[in-house]
């Protein structure tokens, strides 16, 4: 797993190039919400064989079919999320450097990893 942190006023679009920049196993499918929607990401996940499969914006006018039932595998990302925010440093972090937040972050999805191996 990778984590890194963004500033919170900006966009969802430097944690892809962050992730998809490193050296991990090809997907075969990308699920993102809207905020991932432009051509940038869509071009870039078909040159890598990948499908995208992200709600389109409002504001798009061409518009593209989505996957629905790949998309409500979505769910479970969102659940991850909200795991990891039941832990109460995340939620408010408390940790005054990224670093440490970060470190914590870890923490937590490493328990969380931990607790998924044991049932």
């Amino acid at each position: 797993m990778r984590s890194n942190i963004t500033p919170g006023q900006t966009s969802d679009h430097p944690g892809f190039d962050l992730v998809m920049d490193d050296n991990l196993p090809e997907p075969c499918v990308l699920l993102a919400d809207r905020g991932y929607d432009s051509d940038n990401v869509r071009k870039t996940m078909e040159t890598r064989n990948v499908v995208p499969v992200i709600p389109m914006r409002k504001s798009r006018k061409l518009r593209m079919a989505v996957d629905r039932t790949f998309y409500r595998l979505r769910n479970l990302v969102e659940r991850c999320f909200n795991r990891l925010k039941n832990a109460r440093r995340v939620a408010t972090r408390y940790d005054k450097t990224a670093e440490s937040f970060l470190g914590f972050i870890n923490v937590t999805c490493i328990r969380l990893w931990l607790r998924y191996l044991s049932t």
